[in-house]
């Protein structure tokens, strides 16, 4: 995850707007316009600074005092957007060089929640927004010690090591149960936060929030939320065959009661707190009789590599490629370990401080191949802040919201046998028959992910506009979990739930469909490294780390920012003009032939 000024907040008199953009009354031309937008660039640039550095300490230090200076700079950062983008519509009418009209757009939609207008609701939603991300970092489920001594008490961290290893169902459920508790009391101030996020992009010419993010794409709104329909369409398929195997043999494991052969997946038994990958369960449903293949956390304990040694290994696989090692300040600075003596947020972010060199990363890091390849996606994110830095403050960015986060999960792709092979970790690598196990592992987590990236924003956008109303928030949300994933909640649950809330991105309001369109991306980047590399073989087997050329074409399009349309910018990456889902289809497609296989005679679907 990547993170820079996504919030939503406000400021007036201190907001550091140079009042003459905000005032002016001579008639708008295109020689203002571009002034404009100097002034408004150079403003949020320093104020951004401001934010980014509260928001780490409030991240790192969960104190009220952290709290309030983060909402602070929140609330000045946010009010500043919102009194710039409002000064801005006056120039919507002129005709204006395309690079200048998109930093227009791109100015509007530089918080996920805009503030409305009146200072007092601007200050509310900030509270909001703060006050909930603070809740879910601490978030912690208590039930007695099983000695009858005491609470035992567990964090997000822990809970999910018990969905990620236990085999208990009673376990499992516990586990599930006690962290999607921190959902509900968020229920009420997320009702208000989307009055008034709603209110604030009305304020900006949006229909409602969620109309606002869709717009963000170089297309209309409507338009990409078919398009987003049209990529799922193409990889359904793979989908409900992974669906179908998996289902069968967790109904072999824990029997037919609990999971049903033609039925959905009950959620705690996935491996992960949201069923979003389920990697962890990789030994229940394993080959039978396959070829044995190897454990990459048991190969990263055995190399003696700690967190530390596991990100030098990450930038190393970038410096291959020929780019320049991070600053020195990244080692001194990033959170690599959890504290012993203070609560953080631990979910894995990649910072840019000052847009500049002051690049970090914070992470909970523990010696695992989940982390290992978590570890490669957030340096991603820092070898591109880092690249386009020599663009204006607005174009700093990735070309859509997905390719930010695609990147580093492109070079994640490339951690095949062969490169385990040349950096030391793997002594001899698999035969061709140890091609399904690991596709199958890989499947897990990148096609399981699938459904669950669309439907955290398709839920979003219905809360938005209305369609999903305040009484069927759970409802809704469950609603989607059984349409798109095929899975169930593990027990009832009512309006008295939250459960969107359990997910970190609700919570702290990142939109999410960055995520689905990077699943998809990644495999059009990693694509078309792998042929600059002169790959020939399987796709699936590429890597094309040490390759300079491969190197080339990252680096230039990284460099390229938000500066043209992303589909400009994917042409010259891929070749292609859309976002599309063939690449993950021929990667897969030796494994969708043997899953089709397995489930010859039951039944897909739920």
């Amino acid at each position: 995850m990547r993170v820079r000024v996504i919030v939503s907040i406000v400021l007036l008199g201190v907001s550091g707007v140079p009042h003459s953009l905000v005032a002016q009354t001579n008639r708008p031309t295109a020689v203002a316009a571009k002034r404009f937008m100097a002034t408004a660039e150079s403003t949020l640039a320093v104020l951004s600074v401001k934010v980014n550095q509260a928001q780490w300490v409030q991240q790192n230090f969960i104190t009220e005092d952290s709290e309030a200076l983060s909402a602070e700079a929140q609330n000045n950062f946010g009010t500043a957007v919102q009194r710039l983008a409002m000064a801005a519509r006056r120039y919507d009418g002129l005709k204006l060089p395309a690079e200048l009209r998109r930093k227009f757009l791109l100015l509007k939609l530089s918080l996920a929640a805009p503030p409305p207008a009146d200072p007092s609701e601007a200050a509310e939603l900030t509270r909001i927004t703060v006050s909930m991300d603070a809740d879910y970092g601490r978030g912690t489920y208590c039930r007695p010690g099983k000695t009858g001594s005491g609470e035992e008490c567990r964090q997000l961290g822990a809970l999910s090591k018990v969905l990620a290893e236990s085999r208990d169902p009673a376990e499992l459920l516990d586990a599930w149960q006690g962290w999607h508790r921190v959902g509900a009391p968020m229920r009420a101030r997320y009702q208000r936060f989307v009055e008034l996020a709603n209110k604030g992009a009305r304020g900006m010419g949006f229909r409602d929030a969620g109309a606002m993010w869709r717009a963000g794409y170089d297309m209309p709104a409507d338009d990409f939320a078919k398009e987003a329909d049209r990529i799922w369409e193409q990889v359904k398929p793979l989908y409900l065959a992974l669906h179908a195997y998996v289902r069968t043999r967790l109904s072999e494991h824990y029997g037919a009661t609990l999971v049903p052969p033609a039925g959905k997946i009950p959620a705690h038994l996935l491996g992960n707190m949201w069923a979003q990958e389920w990697g962890n369960i990789y030994p229940l449903v394993a080959p039978k009789g396959g070829a044995p293949t190897y454990d990459l956390t048991k190969l990263l304990e055995a190399k003696g590599l700690d967190a530390r040694g596991m990100a030098k290994a990450a930038e190393n696989f970038y410096l291959s490629l020929g780019f320049a090692p991070l600053p020195a300040t990244f080692w001194t600075r990033s959170l690599f370990v959890k504290p012993r003596d203070r609560e953080v947020v631990c979910h894995a972010s990649a910072w840019d401080i000052d847009n500049k060199d002051d690049l970090r990363i914070k992470m909970c890091i523990e010696v695992t191949a989940e982390d290992f390849v978590t570890l490669h996606h957030e340096q991603g994110h820092n070898f591109y802040q880092r690249a386009y830095q020599k663009h204006s403050f607005l174009h700093q960015g990735g070309a859509n919201d997905g390719f930010h986060e695609a990147v580093g999960d492109a070079v994640a792709l490339a951690i095949t046998p062969e490169y385990l092979k040349q950096v030391g970790l793997l002594t001899t690598l698999p035969g061709a028959e140890g091609d399904i196990p690991l596709l199958l592992r890989q499947a897990m987590d990148k096609v399981a992910f699938l459904p669950f990236g669309l439907l955290i924003d398709q839920w979003r956008w219905k809360v938005f506009s209305g369609a999903i109303k305040p009484a069927d928030y759970n409802a809704g949300w469950w609603a989607l979990r059984e349409q798109y994933q095929g899975i169930s909640a593990p027990l009832p649950r009512s309006e008295q739930d939250f459960d969107p809330a359990a997910k970190y991105h609700v919570a702290a309001n990142v939109p999410y469909m960055r995520y689905f369109l990077a699943r998809v991306l990644q495999f059009q980047f990693y694509r078309s490294l792998c042929k600059s590399a002169g790959q020939t073989g399987p796709l699936h087997r590429c890597t094309f780390f040490g390759n300079k050329e491969a190197g080339a074409r990252l680096a230039r399009m990284l460099e390229a920012g938000a500066g043209k349309p992303w589909q400009e910018i994917l042409f010259d990456m891929t070749g292609e003009r859309r976002m599309d889902g063939n690449a993950i289809i021929e990667y897969f497609a030796p494994l969708k032939a043997w899953l089709d296989e397995q489930n010859r005679g039951k039944p897909t679907g739920w």
